[in-house]
């Protein structure tokens, strides 16, 4: 594989990952749509299944990371190659904003009637992170938490002991499922620098009604710096305490 059809199939996996993944969040939150109020499970199911897809549909090209935590966490343990690192993170976060604005395209008349029917209704938690109560410097630890999970969690699931085969790609996919579904709550679970970055960029972006702000203050720092240690983290444990007993 050439270094550009790599960089491309993170381009595309990771927008796959938010189109679906920002789209059921669209689904669940704004108004008249089929699956207004269906909540959290069908946000967390959506985005685990999200990230299969985006895994199955590119991992056999690039590896599928289709996010900066994952590729800088495996430069930092070896087992990725550092002269790629820029040009994966460009590619992740370039997809993460064409999926974004393929979110708002595809749910374009449910935006205005969520703004018409409530003029404090604020559409920057369909793109990206916002924290239950917020407070930086615990939501950077939740945040590092997940994202150390996830790593661990990928590192274990692809372990050639474990035969995963084809079933890795859904298996990570239950990962980020239980992610979710576990830590998710504090902070939207973004485990992710691309998945928060380039949505956020389209949310200051597009033409959205009545539009608040994007919250770059939050926004630059916990699921950007966060998620990057948590993977430096769970990857350097993994390889130094589990990979060894396997």
């Amino acid at each position: 594989m050439t270094d550009m059809s790599m960089y491309l199939a993170e381009f595309f996996g990771t927008m796959i990952l938010v189109l679906l993944g920002d789209g059921v969040v669209a689904n669940v939150v704004l108004n008249k749509t089929k699956g207004k109020d269906s909540g959290w499970i069908v946000i967390t199911t959506g985005w685990g299944l999200a990230v299969a897809m985006g895994v199955y549909v590119t991992g056999w090209v690039s590896g599928a990371h289709i996010n900066p935590a994952v590729t800088i966490g495996q430069a930092a343990v070896g087992n990725f190659s550092w002269a790629l690192v820029p040009g994966y993170l460009i590619f992740q976060v370039l997809g993460g904003f064409t999926g974004a604005v393929l979110v708002y395209l595809s749910y374009k008349e449910h935006f205005d009637a969520s703004v018409k029917a409530d003029k404090e209704f604020s559409a920057l938690g369909i793109f990206a992170t916002v924290p239950g109560i917020r407070n930086i410097t615990w939501n950077f630890i939740t945040e590092a938490i997940g994202t150390a999970m996830l790593l661990i969690g990928i590192l274990g699931i692809l372990n050639g002991n474990n035969n995963a085969g084809a079933l890795g790609a859904l298996l990570v996919g239950f990962l980020v499922w239980s992610i979710g579904l576990s830590l998710g709550g504090p902070t939207g679970y973004a485990i992710n620098p691309a998945r928060d970055l380039g949505p956020r960029i389209a949310h200051a972006l597009l033409p959205i009604h009545d539009k608040k702000g994007s919250n770059w203050a939050y926004g630059l720092i916990v699921p950007i710096f966060g998620p990057i240690v948590g993977g430096v983290i769970g990857a350097t444990v993994y390889q130094l305490f589990l990979s060894t007993v396997m």
